[in-house]
């Protein structure tokens, strides 16, 4: 059994993906290999609300201490609101982007095990033991627990579990006395009614006991010497069940920006990044990191060169076959291995060939015809045109990607050096940057350009072949005419750029500025 979990305490942030996603492939990797693997996902709804948040009005202050699927969710203005609990509002739209990425574990509900008295073998375990638990905890993570520390947080009088003190217990009755003096007892025999949880070192084992967990990814935090990772495994033992396998994992960070944080306003959440970014892509990821690597997740100029290194490589296994060369040496084996593991854990659903459709047209030759052309059907005759597609449609996987790069164009995170501004008229800039030497080979080039055939090839044999001719090196061609057709100095593949617009625009710019 993998384990992933999280706490839904607020919106949720890509990062959050990298502990589900590890743990889906770990999954799909040992069903591969002939395993029986399930996974699950907890979310620790039984966790109280520790403060109030940025995006939480300050009403929330009467629910500090309240565990988070007992309290009622935000409306639009940050207020406590009739509409559903606090977890499920900021849970559903993560479990929403799991569905569109091909993930698909069994919910558990940390609150509702709580309810069922799924934790009480445990607690009356730890209540027995507390001693030696406590013992536990003070020596592996080095730190002194309080006098009155007890192995159970109740549920005080008003509903909290902050400054609830234990005062005495008899299996399953737990006395107790809150922040408010008020005193009280709890019965644990009695199921359906929250009344408290363990605290988080203890929680973590006694969930891997009653849900028999064998492996489970976690953030380098959990991880670290004397974390709970480490108590977990020593206080697992007191409940006769061996600590699960650990992966521990390195955070997602937002480029430029550092880790993501949702309390820290560092954030792109899961559901925003999968309009931007194709599933098999965000996939893809995870798959070509190793686990002690952080991430830096980028929604710019890297998402192209992301996109282009994964259709390069689905082309190249594509061209390779399936029958590994008898000749490559023990490195290249692993790698040719590791290549397939990557592509066959970025498709969305398991056992499915990846759309060899998307390795014909580039992520960045895409991005530039989605700024050219509004119509989609218009970019599928184009693609037919330059020989791209054998027919001017596209398949459902290169569909979906035109829809995300058109939205993420839209959006803030289109990167301004990719965003074309066709000039239909010479800018004030492409003049100061023309030489006299310059002009001679754009008005050549106007000549050639109407009457050459309209297509790649011919256009790029034109630049190319007339730079030459009038001793202009190609790489000051190429700014002439990005000055000319961009206003700037750099661009999409030229050809490429001035086979979709038509050609009569074309040469009729050169010719303005030729004339200047």
């Amino acid at each position: 059994m993998i384990s992933t979990g999280i706490t839904p305490s607020g919106i949720f942030h890509i990062g959050h993906l990298r502990e589900i996603l590890t743990g889906d492939m770990l999954t799909r990797a040992a069903l591969d290999a002939g395993m029986e693997a399930k996974m699950i996902f907890i979310i620790d709804s039984a966790d109280p609300l520790r403060k109030v948040y940025d995006f939480l009005a300050a009403e929330y202050e009467d629910y500090i201490g309240h565990p988070i699927g007992a309290i009622p969710a935000p409306g639009p203005d940050g207020k406590p609101s009739d509409g559903g609990n606090y977890g499920e509002h900021f849970l559903a739209p993560f479990v929403a982007a799991l569905s569109q990425i091909g993930v698909a574990p069994r919910l558990v509900d940390n609150y509702q095990s709580y309810l069922e008295g799924r934790f009480n073998p445990a607690i009356r375990t730890f209540i027995d033991k507390r001693e030696q638990a406590r013992e536990i905890i003070e020596r592996v993570s080095g730190r002194e627990l309080e006098e009155d520390w007890f192995p159970f947080n109740p549920v005080g009088s008003d509903g909290s579990m902050d400054g609830v003190v234990v005062t005495g217990h008899d299996w399953p009755v737990i006395h107790w006395r809150d922040s408010l003096g008020v005193e009280g007892s709890c019965n644990l025999g009695e199921t359906g009614i929250f009344h408290g949880k363990l605290p988080w070192r203890l929680d973590w084992p006694a969930k891997w006991a009653w849900l028999g967990v064998t492996c489970e990814p976690f953030g380098k935090d959990h991880g670290a010497a004397g974390g709970s990772y480490d108590t977990g495994c020593e206080l697992s033992a007191l409940l006769d069940y061996q600590s699960p396998l650990p992966l521990t994992y390195e955070w997602i960070q937002l480029k430029g920006m550092g880790a993501m944080s949702s309390s820290a306003g560092i954030t792109i959440g899961p559901l925003e990044a999968l309009r931007l970014v194709p599933p098999e892509i965000l996939r893809y990821l995870i798959a070509r990191n190793k686990t002690n690597r952080h991430i830096d997740f980028d929604t710019g100029d890297a998402l192209i060169e992301l996109a282009d290194e994964y259709e390069r490589l689905l082309g190249r296994i594509a061209q390779e076959g399936d029958e590994m060369a008898d000749d490559l040496n023990r490195r290249q084996k692993v790698a040719w291995e590791v290549d397939r593991a990557q592509i066959r854990l970025s498709q969305v659903k398991r056992g499915t060939q990846p759309d060899l459709s998307a390795t014909a047209v580039s992520f960045r030759h895409l991005a530039m015809l989605a700024q050219i052309r509004e119509r989609d059907d218009d970019i599928w005759d184009s693609l037919h045109s330059s020989h791209h597609l054998a027919a001017p449609q596209a398949s459902t996987t290169l569909a979906k990607r035109l829809d995300c790069i058109r939205v993420w164009i839209g959006s803030e995170h289109f990167p301004d050096g990719f965003r074309l501004r066709i000039q239909s008229q010479p800018s004030a800039a492409a003049l100061e940057n023309l030489t006299p030497e310059g002009r001679d080979y754009l008005r050549a080039l106007a000549a050639e350009f109407a009457e050459c055939e309209w297509n790649i090839d011919s256009i790029s044999n034109a630049i190319c072949e007339l730079a030459k001719e009038h001793e202009i090196e190609l790489r000051q061609a190429f700014i002439f005419l990005y000055w000319i057709f961009l206003d700037q100095h750099y661009g999409p593949k030229m050809a490429s750029l001035l086979f979709e617009l038509p050609r009569s625009e074309v040469v009729a710019l050169l010719g303005a500025v030729v004339t200047e």
